[in-house]
C-alpha cells in the first residue's frame, strides 16, 4: 500500500466521519432523532462507498469535493440499512461495528425512525448539493440512480431475496442474485456516481460498471469468510450469525478454500475492468486489494 493510497484513505475517512455527522446535526429535527441517527453515522465502518467514488474521481483527475455530498448521501443510505438489518425482525443483532446497534440504545421504534429519516434525508443532501462543479442535470441522475440502487429493484429487493432464503439451501445463481442486489448495487452506485461527476463516456462507465460487479461480490464472498474466520473483536459483531440464522453463504456453498479462490479470481477481474481505462486507477486498485483483504 502507497504512501499516497493511505493518506488517500485517512483524509477521506476523515472526511466523511465529519461531514455526515455535520449534516444530521444541522437537521431542525427532534433531539432523540437527531441523536439516533448520529450514533449510527458516527459507529463509522469501513467508509468503502465513498472512497470507492473519491476513487472514481481522482481516477478522472475530478477534485474530491464535487463528491462529498453525493457520498454522504451514500453513506446515510448505507447506515440506514444497517439499522433496519440490525433490527429484531430482520437479523436480530445485538452488536454493529463494535457497539450495540442502534434499537438496542434507542429503542425499535427510533431505530427505524432513525433509519428512515437518513434515508429519506439523503435524497435532499444531493437535490440540494450547492457545488459549482455539480449541474442539475447531474443532480437528476444521480438521484435517479440512486433511487433505483437502494429500492425496490435493488437493495431493498436483495433484502427480501435474503430473507426468504433463508432455512434453505440457495443455489450459486440464486445467492449470486440476492448479493448483486443487496450489497452489490450501492457499492456500484458509488462508482457509476463517480463516473456521472467525471463526465465519463458511456464506455468507460460500462468498464467502470464491470469493475464495480466483480468488486461488489469479492466484497461479500469476503464477507462470507470472515463470518467464519473472524473474531468479534475484529469485524464489529458476532461471528457465525449467517449459521445460526441458516443463510446460504458462499462458505456453504462452494467451501472455504474455493470461497478464497473465488474471491481471487474476481478481485482480479475487477483489477483488468479498471486497468483498461488507461486512467489514473491507481486508487481504484489498491481499492480492490483493501476489499480482498480486509479483517472487519
Amino acid at each position: 500500500m502507497s504512501t499516497l493510497f493511505k493518506e488517500f484513505l485517512q483524509e477521506s475517512k476523515q472526511r466523511m466521519d465529519q461531514e455526515t455527522v455535520a449534516y444530521a446535526s444541522r437537521l431542525q429535527a427532534p433531539d432523540t432523532l437527531k441523536e439516533a441517527m448520529i450514533y449510527s453515522l458516527e459507529a463509522g465502518g469501513k467508509r468503502i462507498r465513498p472512497l470507492l467514488l473519491f476513487a472514481t474521481l481522482h481516477a478522472f483527475g475530478r477534485e474530491q469535493a464535487a463528491g462529498l455530498a453525493t457520498a454522504c448521501a451514500l453513506e446515510m443510505i448505507h447506515t440506514y440499512s444497517l439499522i433496519h438489518d440490525d433490527l429484531p425482525s430482520m437479523d436480530n443483532d445485538d452488536l454493529r461495528r463494535g457497539k450495540p446497534t442502534n434499537h438496542k440504545v434507542f429503542g425499535e421504534a427510533m431505530a427505524i425512525l432513525a433509519g428512515d429519516g437518513l434515508l429519506t434525508y439523503a435524497f435532499q443532501v444531493i437535490a440540494e448539493d450547492a457545488h459549482p462543479l455539480v449541474t442539475a442535470r447531474m443532480k437528476l441522475r444521480l438521484l435517479s440512480e440512486l433511487a433505483k440502487a437502494a429500492g425496490p429493484e435493488g437493495m431493498v429487493a436483495g433484502q427480501v431475496a435474503d430473507m426468504e432464503g433463508e432455512r434453505r439451501q440457495l443455489s450459486l445463481a440464486e445467492l449470486e442474485a440476492v448479493h448483486v442486489r443487496k450489497t452489490g448495487r450501492l457499492l456500484e452506485f458509488a462508482v457509476l456516481a463517480g463516473a456521472i461527476l467525471a463526465e465519463a463516456s458511456d464506455e468507460q462507465t460500462e468498464k467502470l460498471l464491470i469493475f464495480a460487479r466483480n468488486l461488489g461480490l469479492a466484497f461479500q464472498i469476503r464477507d462470507d469468510i470472515l463470518d467464519v474466520e473472524g473474531t468479534e473483536e475484529e469485524i464489529g459483531k458476532p461471528v457465525g450469525s449467517d449459521i445460526s440464522n441458516e443463510k446460504s453463504t458462499y462458505v456453504s456453498l462452494l467451501g472455504l478454500e474455493e470461497s478464497k479462490a473465488v474471491l481471487q479470481q474476481l478481485t482480479a477481474q475487477a483489477k483488468e475492468a479498471v486497468a483498461s481505462l488507461g486512467l489514473q486507477d491507481e486508487f481504484l486498485l489498491a481499492i480492490c486489494d483493501v476489499v480482498a483483504n480486509r479483517k472487519s
